[in-house]
């Protein structure tokens, strides 16, 4: 079993500026830290390194997303409007919250296509499935507008390429930041060749979007699935979800590859979210896809890199995910994980139970 692994130095160096958390330092917010830093993954390569898991990647070079690529997905009048501001050495804002410093469409455009690059490989047989952790982040970005720190629509561009150049007829998207993921899902509202399923925390963000009700439109009606959880859910509403709606949606769709937009805020103590997942809730989690990407596309799976912002906690989510995908043990313990497993309500709730059953009801509306 063969896990690629997407990195450069240079996702590092996309600069988000004094920002408060995720506002900008406007009186009376003082300056700081941008919310969206280098900090969480930079951390995350590091373990890897240090526990000898790098080691037993394969590295996948990423190259920059061409014009063709991301028009795919994005406007004309949108993309044109990054160029512009990636002229402009004081950068700017891609719109929605989304700070643009210099070159930053530079480094969007490596990781959009660091996140092809991936699924290039898993297409090709190079590798078995692939983590790319790509910056800035994508899932939140719109087709006119960028949104939520990110800037290009990186596994939205990925999946596209999937159906258009490489010929696969159907593809999936399982989605477990904690925020809802409307850039995906605007890019496929009315594709049939594509389904969409967003677990996140109920109007976290975007707070107007993420609803059971959003299902798509037109020939591509019934393959959007939200999963808008509770505040406060645990591993138990993620095994569950992962269960009852999940894994019966892939089954149902047979896609011939999977993207996992990855972001780790559904953590326990994310600054941004209000979950409790820990790592060993992640590893299992992994664990389901993997079994149901190998029952139904050769075990095609690609993660791309979303959110997480808690530096401390989230390269041990990302550790255990990338342990499982490539079948490795470093023997590394999370030593957040006593605290984490005993926090109240890890078990499924009832009113989480409520919010899942709804979910699995949208099932019966999937194309065969």
């Amino acid at each position: 079993m063969a896990t690629g692994f997407v990195w450069h130095e240079r996702y590092m160096w996309h600069d988000t500026g004094n920002y408060a958390g995720p506002l900008p330092a406007i009186f009376p917010l003082q300056p700081g830290q941008h919310a969206e830093n280098p900090e969480t993954k930079r951390r995350i390569r590091n373990l890897l390194e240090v526990t000898g898991v790098l080691e037993q990647l394969v590295p996948i070079a990423p190259r920059p997303a061409t014009d063709e690529e991301i028009l795919r997905v994005h406007t004309p009048e949108y993309l044109k409007k990054l160029e512009e501001m990636n002229a402009n050495p004081r950068g700017g804002d891609a719109g929605g919250m989304t700070p643009f410093g210099p070159g930053s469409l530079d480094i969007a455009r490596l990781s959009a296509g660091g996140v092809i690059a991936a699924t290039d490989a898993v297409i090709d047989g190079v590798v078995s499935n692939a983590y790319a952790l790509v910056r800035p982040p994508g899932h939140h970005a719109m087709p006119d507008t960028g949104m939520g720190f990110c800037m290009l629509s990186n596994a939205a561009i990925a999946g596209r390429h999937a159906l258009a150049v490489r010929g696969l007829d159907r593809i999936a998207f399982v989605d477990w930041d904690v925020h809802h993921g409307n850039g995906t899902e605007a890019a496929f509202w009315t594709e049939p060749r594509a389904l969409t399923i967003s677990i996140h925390q109920d109007r976290c963000f975007p707070p107007t979007t993420g609803g059971i009700d959003a299902r798509g439109e037109g020939p591509g009606f019934g393959t959007n699935i939200n999963i808008p959880l509770p505040p406060g859910s645990g591993v138990g509403a993620y095994e569950a979800t992962f269960d009852r709606v999940v894994i019966p949606a892939l089954r149902a769709f047979k896609p011939d590859l999977i993207f996992v937009p990855s972001g780790f805020d559904a953590g326990a103590h994310d600054p941004l979210g209000r979950m409790m997942m820990h790592s060993e809730g992640y590893r299992s989690l992994t664990r389901k896809l993997m079994a149901a990407a190998e029952e139904l596309c050769g075990g095609r799976l690609v993660m791309c890199h979303e959110g997480g912002y808690n530096a401390p906690t989230v390269p041990f989510y990302a550790l255990a995910v990338i342990e499982t995908l490539g079948g490795i043990n470093s023997r590394t313990e999370d030593p957040f994980m006593p605290l984490f497993e005993h926090m109240g309500g890890q078990e499924l709730q009832p009113h989480q139970e409520d919010v899942i059953a709804r979910c699995a009801a949208l099932l019966e509306a999937l194309p065969a």
